[in-house]
């Protein structure tokens, strides 16, 4: 049996809050397939962003395990962290976070000629996500000129411009339009069917968490099924 795109085993993670200690994650577990789609749903204050920050290795884990592909990146240096998320992790987030002075194309490009993808070869990978999502047109436009359903379907393909087992995203839709958010949320299942991609998304969005494949709830930092 293969090794899951993600797994978390019993994650604990405590903040330094003033006399005492915050106490977010207290066991978080789970196991994310490639292809899956997840919803995190959870109140506001809750942890997902936590959450999704222990499984993108972006901070650790007080104890337990986080295993990208079989690699326990809890137990590596800041370097193997950093290596892992470059080849196996993509992020979306409530906000594009695109880089203004550069164009659509090239925000795809950029992350790809980090990875060491020539620039040709990143150029034509850009292109061809860029179409798949219907941006063709607009790859040339800097992300002032895109809409915000463009500029967060730009994001998404960047994302996955590396080929990451695991997309993380954070309320990537949160900031749209209930129409566009429609929009933008199809085109990314769309990407996770066709690629074989695993996605976690927290999502505050009942009917978006009801179209993905599973949900789980984060409550007094466990994960539960919703």
């Amino acid at each position: 049996m293969s090794d899951p795109a993600l797994q978390l085993r019993d994650v604990q993670r405590r903040f330094a809050q003033g006399g005492g200690g915050l106490h977010v994650l207290r066991g978080a577990s789970l196991r994310l397939e490639r292809g899956e789609a997840v919803a995190l749903v959870g109140p506001s204050g809750a942890g997902k962003s936590t959450l999704l920050h222990v499984a993108g290795l972006l901070e650790p884990p007080d104890s337990g395990q986080v295993l990208v592909d079989g690699e326990d990146g809890a137990r590596l240096g800041d370097a193997g962290r950093t290596l892992i998320r470059r080849r196996k992790l993509g992020f979306v987030y409530q906000f594009h976070h695109l880089l203004p002075e550069f164009s659509a194309l090239e925000n795809v490009i950029v992350p790809q000629m980090i990875a060491g993808t020539p620039r040709a070869v990143a150029a034509r990978r850009a292109a061809e996500l860029l179409e798949r999502v219907g941006l063709s047109a607009r790859a040339s436009h800097r992300p002032g000129r895109l809409s915000g359903g463009e500029q967060q379907r730009v994001a998404i393909v960047r994302a996955i411009a590396n080929a990451p087992r695991v997309l993380l995203a954070d309320e990537p839709t949160g900031n749209l339009d209930p129409s566009t958010a429609g929009t933008v949320f199809a085109e990314l299942i769309r990407l996770v069917r066709d690629t074989g991609l695993a996605v976690l998304m927290a999502t505050h969005n009942p009917e978006l968490a009801a179209r993905m494949d599973r949900t789980l709830r984060l409550e007094d930092g466990v994960l539960v099924s919703a």
